[in-house]
């Protein structure tokens, strides 16, 4: 290879070392670098001189080219010449320095190369450096950096001239006036100095081990004289840093006595540098060495500096840290290191500081010393033992700090003390109580709130990390088990604690367990020794409260009760035992349970059994009674949590159950009475329900005690100034008389039975009826008040209950105030606003009325209508549930839960006083009375009222045949009306009406059995199905849905009576035009029930019902009705089909839904069915398809516009085939009905649908659309399930549907038939044969497509067809239509896929298609000449060498135009035909020179951008490879080249080149003028490829080969090619010229 080639490409190269792509930048580097590792001195050259030719080169080309002077001379410093090395020197050198101007990027480029080389030439280097650094002058910017650097890379080298350049430099540093040549000194010396200290450090591989520190300290001291006290206040932020850093690592090589002199001034001054500069870092790391250096050598002056010192540091360490940026983090720990080192040195006067600090109560600063706290706490053991006391006194400080920032930081310190033995000295316990304290934060936040900033600490993540360091420090630190046992107990009571109690109750059960199995003696707690501690009783109380919560305060349910089992001994000896045996369960309960799923009252009523229980157990009266009094005096802790203190007033009343002392019970009353909270309802409950467990074993006491309070002083309304606080004073004492109220109420019910029933009037009615009624100047006023409202309700529904218990225990009684307190009740109804549901009056009053009814004396007529009406209406006019009321001024509005809850209690209230009434009273005509309340909402427009009409007499229905007791044979007189009124409900729109109505429909075929005499326990087979019909009812297919109302109505038409039946039917009938869906849905299953079983007798209607639906139900858009009124029309059809069919094709297209599913209905019935589709496939093969249409005169042409009958009657056959039961003609007539669908899908594609004025909607069919969809459904009917699969997962549909696809769309068809449809095809072929000499050519091509492709599959050889496909391939080959043509030439080469053992009968016929084929002038695409290339290719496969012989060359010589063509199809197959040549020229010399004349086309369209032409070469390379007549060749292309395998190109084309060297190299001329031609290819792809292929090339070529080559030649095409628009283009080309070498 000549010298010039490689110049002219390195040159080339150079010049494109700044292309606009950064991949050919890369590249262009990367063989810039081969090049030179190759030759380094001649390309070292070449960049010298293309520098030099180039002065004005714009800055981004020289650094490029620099940088990779840089990278040859980094990895070939060995290699290159002494004279090259010192040119480059100079250059570098040169180019560093030739501008006065620091200009960065070029400069240190250059830079660089000067430190590459002097990692080994280290004395040359500096011979250069060293002359344009001379005394008395300012060296440029880069010198100084250059010298840096270099004492970086080569320390050793260096180190030994650093004292002559310090000397040089000293001088030179007054002379630097601008900042960055200052910076650049100060960097320098920075530099020098880590190196002589890594110097000194490693001294035992150093050169030279005499080196010792002071041989450069005075040189040290002197710029640090300069730089200190000149340059270290400069304004430029950037300059003082360095100059810090410097200077800190210089205080390391300074004389000791230096250093002290200078630690005075040097210490402020570094600190001052805080304030200058925002990065902190540099200059922490700089007083940190400074420190080291001082404390190294024991300075005594150090101490001087102490307040300044710690005032910076403490600044410092208290400003914030941000984890997200690095250098605040390193700062911090810089400044810790700092106090490190000086508290090793002043351990007292840095404690005394820090503590001092803590008294600050600024926030950062107290961060700030925390932080050092806790450092000296964990890091200087030994010098803090003798402080620890004071620590601890000094922490109290800061933990009453309102910031949690600084509370998280005391629990760390705190947890750092505890590991060290602070908290057991005196004082330790304010630190236990201060975690405590923050385990019993609120929230900060609602639940899915974040807060704004993110550094705030947040109240839960502070009580997280509190919970965590309690854990800790009761499970990891173990001398602390005596400091928190038992005294943390004491934090379970107070309530401001109640929020810790989970994370207490757990550290004590740890503490306890451990302390229990080790049987220590300080588990038993002595109470009189814990004065702080509560009781046990108090503890009792508390754990037992908060048991009855569980999911309460952060889940301290499990908990409170596991610490009561562990406690059990401490509260009473006798509770061990029974403990042990009841408290797991309800922990097991507990872990089974939600706070949704647990029942609440129950379990209340679990835990208050435990407490009787355990009551019972300790069996000592004087502890129940200081149980009584403690748990009342506990009452005030729980004001703010008031659901728990109403359990609490019930633990007070099972207490005093229990106990004995009368005088006791009856303090402890007074006291719940008179303390407790009157106004709040909850509370008031809590005060009852105590009262009343009381009354269970003190009646007498209880009641006299209520006497007593009632005439007390809480009842006198205190005098005011001008009666202001009347109002207030008449509120409380409303509230107070509530209280009373409800508790006579509860002590009515829990009272011993045979005690009440005589004080019921005397006491508790007498007492209730004073406090409710006020007398104003002698007459009663009733209260407006709620509360008492809901009070009175309460406690008589509570007295009916008491008294309904007795009578039931033979106690007779007549309750003579029945009716006077049903009407106070029932004002109160009245009086509730009739649009909300506001209270829970209406349901209790209700209740107590439900609960009154048995008791006597009877209502009369008119006292059950009023009461009947004013509950029914007061409940079915309320708004449904889920809608929100409008807020009133004094009312919130219920949140949801409640609401709901308000609703269920309020209807399960009413359907309960329904009952009552029917059990006095179970008649029809007691029926009729409560019926007649309800009637009128069973037709309500709104579904909440109908659903509650509906369900309310389910209920009641179902209760009156449970309790029917028929004595006579009489009749049920009403059931007609109410069958009339409920059976249309059935098919509601509302779902849970219909359901309902079946249930009402049970229960009145049942009732109307009883009365005709059936037994009770008769079952009918008929009636019990509708229970079986309820869930098909709930189910929203409407066929389901309207199945079942079918069924409804043949089991309620079986049981009633002719004319009943008729009245019902005439009903629904009406009901068809109704707004409701319900009546059309019954409506049209009466229909359909009657035209089944009377379809002749009805006649007359035909005509009529025709019209009707015609008209009206075209809107309807229920799914059943549709489906009903389909089945009327089946059932016409079978009578009138001629009638019902014209009527159906006259319908305007595109059908509507209606129309559809009528056409649908018609396939349900196969004879009507097989009537239909005769008739469709006669009028379809008559009928013309379309006709030609002239566009507007303006534009010409013609649009095929599809006829109208035909379209329709496909669009009726389509329909029609949807149903499933037109499976049978189907299958029948498959073959014609195949056939016809086929032709009509062709002669369809492309047509425009018919306009119609009139329908605006007809143009929008697409026309092949129907017919290809009749096609589809026709298969799923044949049930040719593998075919469908296979044309839906092709996508053949669609293809068919298009006119560019539709050919596709057959080919696909054809093919699944073939594979999957055998048997069917001589049958569809024998309909299919006369279309082929249609007049309409879209048939013929349809036709032509499918057969063409039937000829690719063997089965028509097994079918014996293929005589008569190949005939009619060859009669279409002169078919005027070319895409016949095309189609046929593709037929005829089918078959050597589908009969290969035919090719040679055929063989003649086949070559003159073929050869025809490739010569067709009327083929604007080439699309025939394509296919006779592709059919030749299969069929040369299977002709014998005889046939072809003689043709091969003729072939061949064809063919090879095709290689480069643009089309990519054209260019595959001219490929694979070449291949399958190949077998019938082996052996020939002719055909070796052939393969070879296309051989490097062949290896570059390896590359093409198309796949498929990737694979042709992949398979043409394979099987000529053994023509070539190389065996490594041919092994090569057989073992690489397959198609479904990736190919590494570029290792592929390098090892064949090598093959190619070696076995052709008289050929390397050809080859390469050959790939040189392709660097003009049109494809990208195939332009890299050359370029590769002539890299690879060179790269592999011997010296005695480059005469073959025209290196002038490709030495130009590839510097073109690094020109070329496309990147990947020149990154080969940048690649390829990298084997320049």
């Amino acid at each position: 290879m000549e010298d010039t080639d490689v110049e002219q490409v390195t040159l080339a190269l150079l010049d494109a070392a700044t292309d606009k792509d950064s991949e050919v930048q890369e590249q262009v580097r990367k063989s810039m670098l081969t090049l030179g590792k190759q030759q380094p001195d001649r390309v070292l050259a070449m960049c010298q001189d293309y520098l030099l030719k180039h002065p004005k080169l714009v800055v981004s080309h020289r650094v490029v080219i620099l940088q990779t002077i840089e990278l040859i001379v980094g990895c070939r410093i060995e290699e290159i010449s002494n004279p090259r090395i010192k040119s480059i020197i100079s250059l570098a050198s040169d180019e560093m320095t030739r501008s006065k101007e620091v200009i960065p990027d070029w400069q240190q480029a250059a830079s660089n190369i000067l430190v590459a080389v002097g990692n080994k030439h280290i004395n040359d280097i500096m011979e250069e450096i060293l002359s344009k650094f001379q005394p008395g002058l300012l060296p440029h910017f880069f010198v100084v950096k250059t010298l840096a650097n270099l004492s970086d890379s080569n320390v050793y080298g260096m180190v030994p001239f650093l004292n002559a350049i310090l000397g040089t430099m000293l001088p030179m540093l007054s002379m630097a006036k601008q900042d960055n040549m200052k910076w650049v000194f100060s960097s320098a010396l920075c530099h020098f100095s880590d190196s002589i200290l890594e110097y000194l450090a490693n001294l035992d591989k150093a050169p030279d081990p005499t080196v010792r520190k002071d041989t450069f300290s005075s040189e040290i001291y002197a710029a640090f004289d300069i730089l200190f006290n000149n340059w270290l206040q400069s304004r430029e932020s950037k300059l003082r840093w360095t100059v810090a850093e410097a200077v800190g690592s210089m205080s390391h090589l300074m004389a000791s006595d230096k250093l002290e002199e200078q630690i005075p001034k040097l210490i402020p001054a570094i600190l001052s540098l805080y304030k200058k500069n925002n990065e902190h870092y540099i200059i922490s790391k700089s007083l940190c060495q400074v420190l080291d250096a001082s404390v190294s050598m024991s300075s005594r002056v150090l101490e001087t500096q102490l307040d300044s010192l710690l005032f910076a540091l403490h600044q410092q360490v208290s400003a914030p840290i941000d984890y997200s940026n690095p250098p605040t983090v390193k700062n911090h720990n810089e400044v810790l290191r700092c106090f490190s080192l000086l508290a090793n040195s002043f351990p007292d006067r840095l404690v005394m500081f820090v503590l001092q600090k803590l008294e600050n109560s600024n926030e950062r600063s107290r961060l700030g010393s925390l932080a050092v706290l806790r450092h000296f706490i964990n890091s200087t053991t030994s010098t803090m033992e003798n402080k620890k006391l004071l620590i601890l006194a000094s922490i109290r400080q800061p933990m009453a700090d309102h910031s949690n920032k600084v509370k998280k930081r005391v629990v760390q310190v705190i947890s750092a003390m505890a590991h060290h033995g602070y908290l057991e000295l005196e004082g330790g316990e304010l630190l236990v109580r201060f975690i405590v304290q923050h385990c019993a934060l609120p929230d900060t936040y609602q639940r899915g709130q974040k807060p704004a900033d993110p550094e705030e600490v947040t109240n839960e993540a502070l009580r997280s990390m509190c919970d965590n360091t309690l854990h800790l420090l009761t499970t990891t630190v173990g001398r602390l088990a005596d400091v928190l046992w038992p005294k943390l107990l004491y934090y379970l009571t107070p309530p401001q604690f109640s929020n810790a109690t989970t994370p207490l109750c757990k550290s004590l059960i740890v503490l306890g367990s451990k302390k229990k199995s080790n049987q220590e003696p300080n588990f038993n707690i002595d109470f009189t020794v814990e004065v702080n501690l509560p009781s046990p009783q108090t503890l009792m109380v508390r754990l037992l409260v908060n048991a009855a919560f569980p999911f309460s305060s952060r889940g301290h349910g499990a908990p409170s009760l596991s610490l009561l089992q562990i406690l059990s001994i401490n509260i009473h000896p006798n509770t061990e035992i029974l403990w042990e045996k009841e408290i797991p369960p309800l922990l097991s309960i507990l872990e089974e349970s939600t706070a949704e799923s647990l029942d609440k009252k129950q379990w209340g009523e679990k835990l208050l059994k435990l407490l009787s229980k355990t009551l019972s157990t300790i069996d000592d009266d004087k502890w129940v009674c200081q149980l009584a009094a403690e748990a009342t005096r506990y009452l005030s802790t729980y004001n703010n949590a008031l659901e728990e203190k109403s359990f609490l007033y019930q633990c007070i009343g099972v207490t005093l159950k229990q106990c004995f002392n009368k005088e006791v019970v009856k303090k402890q009353l007074q006291e719940m009475l008179l303390t407790a909270k009157h106004s709040d309802a909850i509370e008031r409950e809590g005060v009852a329900m105590g009262v009343g467990l009381c009354a269970n074993s003190h009646l007498e006491g209880t009641l006299a005690k209520l006497e007593e309070f009632g005439k007390s002083d809480a009842f006198k309304k205190s005098p005011s100034i001008f009666n202001l606080l009347k109002e207030r004073n008449d509120v409380e004492v409303e509230k107070v008389k509530s209280t009373l109220i409800l508790c006579y109420g509860h002590v009515a019910l829990n009272a011993p039975p045979e005690k009440i029933l005589t004080r019921i009037d005397q006491d508790i009615l007498r007492a209730i009826s004073k406090h409710f009624n006020t007398k104003v100047l002698g007459i009663k006023v009733e209260t407006k008040d709620l509360t008492m409202k809901l009070s009175l309700v309460q406690s008589v529904g509570l007295i009916a209950k008491a008294i309904s218990e007795c009578v039931k225990k033979k106690q007779g009684y007549v309750f003579s105030r029945k009716q006077e307190i049903i009407n106070v009740l029932l004002d109160f109804i009245k009086a509730e606003p009739a649009d909300s549901l506001r209270t829970p009056l209406r349901h209790l009053v209700m209740t107590t009325f439900a609960n009154l009814m048995p008791l006597d004396p009877a209502l009369s007529e008119n006292e059950s209508f009023e009461l009947l009406k004013v509950c029914v209406n007061t409940v079915f006019s309320l708004p449904p549930e889920i809608q929100t009321p409008e807020k009133t001024k004094d009312e919130e509005t219920l949140d949801p839960k409640q609401r709901k809850a308000l609703y269920k209690d309020t209807l399960a209230a009413l359907q309960d006083l329904l009952k009552s009434f029917l059990a006095r009273d179970p008649t029809p005509d007691g029926l009729q009375n409560i019926f007649k309340h309800i009637e009128s909402w069973l037709s309500s427009g709104q579904d909440h009222e109908r659903e509650r009409s509906v369900k309310a007499i389910s209920h009641l229905l179902a209760f009156y045949l449970d309790n029917l007791n028929v004595k006579n044979m009489v009749t049920f007189h009403n059931l007609g009306a109410l069958l009339g009124r409920l059976s249309p409900r059935c098919s509601d729109p509302h779902p849970a009406v219909r359901t309902a109505a079946v249930d009402c429909i049970y229960s009145l075929l049942y009732i109307q059995l009883r009365y005709e005499g059936f037994s009770l326990d008769y079952k009918d087979e008929g009636v019990d199905s509708l229970l079986l019909l309820k869930e098909k009812l709930d189910n929203p297919d409407h066929s389901v849905l309207y199945k079942t109302c079918s069924d409804l109505t043949k089991v309620m038409s079986k049981r009633l009576p002719q004319q009943q039946l008729t009245t019902l039917v005439f009903m629904l009938f009406e009901g068809l035009v109704d707004s409701q869906a319900n009546c059309c849905r019954a409506s049209s299953v009466i229909l359909n029930t009657l035209l089944k079983n009377r379809g002749g007798g009805l006649q007359e209607l035909v005509p009529e019902m025709l019209e009707v639906l015609h008209v009206r139900l075209q809107n309807i858009t229920e799914e059943q009705v549709r489906v009903a009124v389909g089945q009327t029309v089946l059932i016409l059809a079978s009578q009138h089909l001629q009638t019902v069919v014209n009527t159906l094709v006259n319908q305007p297209l595109p059908y509507d839904s209606w129309t559809s599913e009528m056409w649908m209905a018609l396939g349900a019935d196969p004879i009507v069915a097989n009537q239909i589709m005769e008739m469709v496939m006669e009028k379809l093969l008559i009928m013309a398809p379309y006709v030609d249409q002239r566009d507007s005169m303006m534009r010409g042409g013609t649009t095929k516009v599809a006829t109208n009958q035909p379209l329709a009657m496909t669009c009726g056959l389509k329909e029609l085939l949807l149903n499933g039961q037109s499976q049978e003609p189907a299958l029948s007539r498959f073959p014609q009905l195949f056939s016809c669908l086929t032709v009509r899908l062709g002669a369809s594609v492309g047509v425009s649908a018919p306009k119609d004025n009139n329908n605006k909607h007809t143009a929008s069919i697409h026309v092949a659309g129907v017919a290809a969809d009749a096609l589809r459904i026709l298969l799923a009917r044949a049930q040719l399930d593998e075919v469908m699969k296979r044309l839906d997962e092709d996508k053949a549909w669609d293809a068919m549907k298009e006119a560019n696809a539709h050919v596709i769309g057959v080919t696909l068809l054809a093919r699944a038939m073939a594979k999957h449809a055998g048997p069917r095809l001589p049958s569809i072929v024998e309909c299919l044969c006369p279309s082929l000499n249609n007049i309409y050519e879209c048939q013929r091509v349809t036709v032509t497509a499918f057969f063409s492709e039937l000829l690719n599959h063997h089965v028509v050889t097994e079918l014996m067809l293929i005589d008569v496909l190949m005939n009619n391939m060859m009669e279409r080959i002169s078919d005027p239509c070319c895409t016949v043509r095309m189609l046929a030439v593709r037929g005829l080469g089918n078959i050597a896929s589908g009969s290969p053992e035919k090719v040679n009968k055929y063989a003649k016929e086949l070559l003159a298609a073929m050869s025809s084929g490739m010569e067709e002038k009327d083929d604007p695409g080439k699309l025939i000449t394509l296919e006779a290339m592709s059919g030749l290719s299969k069929v040369l496969l299977y002709l014998d060498k005889k046939n072809v012989h003689l043709l091969v060359v003729y072939i061949f010589m064809k063919i090879k135009p095709f290689l480069e063509s643009e089309n990519d199809e054209i260019r595959c197959a001219s490929i694979h035909l070449m291949g399958n040549l190949s077998k019938f020229g082996s052996g020939e010399p002719v055909f070796k020179d052939q393969i070879h004349n296309v051989l490097v086309s062949l290896l570059l369209h390896l590359v093409d951008p198309n796949p498929e032409v990737v694979k042709a070469c992949k398979f043409s390379m394979r099987v000529c490879a053994p023509v070539v007549g190389s065996e490594q060749i041919t092994t090569m292309f057989q073992n690489h080249l397959h198609e479904d395998k990736s190919l590494h190109y570029g290792e592929f084309i390098n090892d064949l080149t090598k093959y190619l060297i070696q076995d052709f190299p008289g050929m390397l001329n050809f080859y390469h003028i050959s790939v040189i031609q392709f660097f003009k290819s049109s494809w990208a792809e195939v332009r890299a490829g050359a370029a590769m292929f002539i890299g690879f090339l060179l790269g592999n070529l011997q010296e005695e080969h480059f005469s073959h080559l025209n290196m002038g030649t490709i030495t130009k095409g590839l510097v073109m090619l690094l020109k070329d628009p496309d990147p990947v283009v020149r990154v080969k080309a940048a690649e390829a010229m990298g084997h320049f070498h």
